[in-house]
């Protein structure tokens, strides 16, 4: 569990924290195998014995003072009696996770049993028919490689949807499919269950033992034909002619036909959505046309207007399938508007992730599929954050459900080791931490999860029969305690700031405030807060001295040249302002893919976005020495430095750029056992998505894709048109925003 914290040092008081114009909060990846400083947790077992404050229900750990029969809780100071069955056993120095270490982990007993419950992961990919041959091969492709990155002991279900829903049993000589059509209208559901066209078990194939009949039915798919949905479809609305891709009744359909069995056949399963297109046929049918010139006619605002959701139809769908314990990941290989807005709800809701590919030519979805399934994942999460009394959580961030019952606590269907979530805080009073006690701000996060423990070989392997256990399911509960000082002044706020956590919590908000009011408001709440930020910290450093009654305008710091951890703000705003997050509608920007970056950026973690918003530029004299680790995004920076060859990481894209100077005797492009490809395959490995890989030779091919990021030499004022008002000019705006602030 990494945790990271905006500022180390906390704001003394509500007025500070004001003052400062910094954002206040964490991001946490509970699943993280180490924290945010390399360290594994402390493992153990018997997490159903740790003792749990009277008064807020933290947990014992390390800062809690402890006596023979009592401790003080170190969150809220109450004295709770220590249990007989734990007083032995903290008697005995350094015999518990929980007294030598503030990050544990430890057993939970199975509930309602004391042998582990026995499951098996389920999988099912539901793929879209009404499709092309380009699409169904990319497809294929994919589920062939989560094919080979599922474990033995795992079930496995393929479906197909169009205007009918076909149900595939592999476990057969021969994959034989049975269909069910979807009725046409917007209300209409199937006139019969999925469980009376297949009994699930049926349905559900061991992985282990019918891989490659599963392989031969995935070479049986075909697109259906246009007289096929012509046929089907009819008329749609207003006379438009649909397509006969029915995805809100089949995602329905599947999810009951799921949720039948969840708790006794599975405890968790993941839906794979392919989607070539929007679903425009049956119940969940989607008015593409809200895309368009439509807006320009209406007056109305794209950029606000195409955010929302035109339905609450898969919003209360995402409800279904957290109930039935399915996580869905929609992968949606398309370039025409789909309205991914309104279908976002059921991958973030569930746990799920949403991806994007604009092409079939040059995608990464098999890699992707891959990566995804080799990866640990936990499920059936609940997430609750604890503080001291003196501050509390305030707005809770990322792809989860809020707990119906309690509040402040989240539900994760599925968390793997890279799902990062994000809150803020605020004083729970006008006194903040007192200047007078010892007692420092305090927090406890609790992660109860579980996971699929593969089964064991038989010990005895004379039996010689190959048989297995079945998978069986571990509970654990994972507690990270920490522990932060108050700062007693504002420059060690300053001198205590993470700057890409602070994107992080930016970065929620802008979305928050673009979905709620729209791109123009999100911008205009980033730009102003950098106003403010830098405002506060000139007055707190006292470097804008009033003349004649008004600031002197050379004398704003607008670089924060007075603090280091504060310096690299200015160009992630900038970055950010001009990232397709943020762009307007008439720049180009589709709306489709504005959603996937909120998706995506939403639950990276900080140093992955800092990376996805300001990529990082290198260069190398060869392919096996690297010139300079760093430069700006700039022409300037590639010409000063005389180097041959930059190496561009941003995030989703690496490009390998050789200049029009570069000694035509260099390899091009980088040989396999060389610096810089080592460096390219790391950070492939580490990634949470495959990144596209391109080699660009400057001079002789097209280098837009290149230049495109070199953004510091751009505009931010919306034009779209590359001119002088770069970064440069930039900040000479916040600088005219400082004084006006200042007035």
């Amino acid at each position: 569990m990494a945790v990271r914290a905006t500022v180390s040092r906390f704001p003394i008081d509500p007025d500070a924290q004001e003052g400062s114009g910094l954002p206040w909060g964490i991001t946490v990846t509970p699943f993280a195998a180490k924290d945010e400083n390399g360290n594994p947790p402390a493992y153990g077992s018997g997490g159903h014995l740790l003792p749990r404050c009277e008064n807020c229900w933290a947990y014992f750990n390390t800062y809690c003072e402890l006596d023979q029969w009592a401790w003080n809780c170190s969150l809220c100071g109450t004295l709770n009696g220590l249990p007989s069955e734990c007083i032995e056993k903290y008697s005995r120095s350094q015999s518990s996770p929980e007294m030598t270490s503030s990050f544990i982990d430890l057993e939970l007993p199975a509930e309602g049993s004391e042998e582990p419950v026995e499951a098996r992961p389920v999988y099912v990919a539901a793929v879209d028919l009404s499709s092309s041959e380009e699409f169904l091969e990319l497809t294929k492709s994919a589920l062939l490689a989560a094919l080979e990155a599922l474990g033995p002991g795992s079930l496995f279900g393929l479906a197909t949807f169009s205007h009918k829903i076909g149900l595939y049993d592999v476990q057969g000589p021969v994959p034989v499919v049975k269909n069910v059509f979807i009725p046409p209208d917007s209300e209409g559901r199937l006139p019969l269950e999925l469980e009376d066209v297949m009994p699930l078990l049926q349905f559900l194939a061991p992985v282990e033992t019918c891989k490659d009949r599963i392989a031969s039915a995935l070479e049986t798919l075909r697109p259906t034909t246009s007289w096929e949905r012509s046929t089907a479809a009819g008329q749609g609305l207003e006379g438009v002619l649909m397509g006969g891709r029915g995805f809100g009744v089949a995602m329905e359909s599947l999810f009951n036909y799921l949720g039948s069995e969840y708790g006794t056949t599975f405890a968790l399963a993941r839906v794979f959505a392919f989607l070539s297109g929007p679903p425009d046929y049956g119940a969940g049918q989607l008015d593409t046309r809200r895309y368009g010139e439509q807006y320009a006619s209406r007056g109305e605002d794209a950029d606000r207007a195409l955010l929302p959701e035109q339905t609450p139809f898969y919003k209360e769908l995402a409800a279904v399938a957290v109930q039935a314990g399915v996580c869905v990941d929609i992968f949606a290989v398309t370039n025409e508007y789909t309205d991914l807005a309104s279908l976002k709800f059921l991958s973030i809701e569930s746990g799920g992730s949403l991806f994007l590919y604009t092409s079939t030519d040059d995608s990464t979805l098999p890699q992707d599929m891959y990566r995804m399934l080799s990866r640990p994942y936990a499920f059936g999460c609940i997430m609750r954050l604890r503080t001291s009394s003196e501050f509390r959580q305030g707005h809770s961030y990322g792809h989860f459900s809020p707990d119906p019952q309690y509040e402040n606590v989240q539900r994760i269907i599925c968390c793997d080791s890279y799902a990062t979530y994000a809150y803020d805080f605020e004083f729970a009073n006008t006194i903040g931490f007192s200047r007078h006690t010892s007692e420092p701000p305090v927090l406890q996060i609790a992660f109860r999860y579980t996971v699929v423990v593969p089964p064991q070989e038989l010990a005895d392997s004379s039996t010689g029969s190959g048989n297995r256990s079945s998978y069986s399911l571990k509970r654990r509960l994972r507690i990270r305690t920490l522990q932060y000082t108050a700062a007693h002044n504002m420059n060690e706020v300053y001198d205590s700031v993470d700057p890409e956590v602070v994107l992080s919590l930016l970065v929620h908000k802008v979305i928050s405030a673009s979905l709620e009011q729209g791109v123009r408001e999100g911008r205009m709440l980033l730009h102003d807060w950098l106003v403010i930020l830098t405002a506060q910290y000139n007055d707190a450093y006292k470097l804008i001295q009033p003349k004649n009654g008004s600031p002197v305008n050379t004398q704003v710091d607008v670089a924060f040249l007075q603090c280091p951890q504060l310096q690299t703000l200015p160009h992630l705003i900038f970055a950010l302002l001009r990232n397709p997050l943020l762009r307007f509608h008439e720049e180009g920007v589709h709306p489709d893919y504005r959603i996937y970056l909120q998706c995506l950026f939403s639950a990276l973690e900080p140093s992955s976005l800092h990376r996805a918003v300001y990529p990082r530029l290198t260069s190398y004299s060869t392919p096996d020495k690297q010139a300079y680790p760093r430069h700006s995004l700039s022409r300037a920076a590639l010409i000063t430095s005389g180097s041959p060859i930059f190496f561009l990481d941003a995030f989703t894209t690496l490009i390998v750029f050789y200049s029009s100077t570069a000694d035509p005797s260099l390899p091009f492009p980088p040989p396999h056992d060389c610096l810089l490809r080592t460096t390219i395959n790391k950070l492939k490995q580490d990634r949470s998505i495959t990144p596209k890989l391109l080699f660009i030779r400057g001079g002789q091919e097209d280098a837009s894709a290149f230049e495109s990021y070199l953004i510091e030499e751009q505009d931010v004022d919306g034009s779209g048109l590359t001119n002088n008002m770069g970064f440069v000019s930039f900040l000479e705006d916040i600088t005219q925003g400082v004084l006006e602030y200042l007035k």
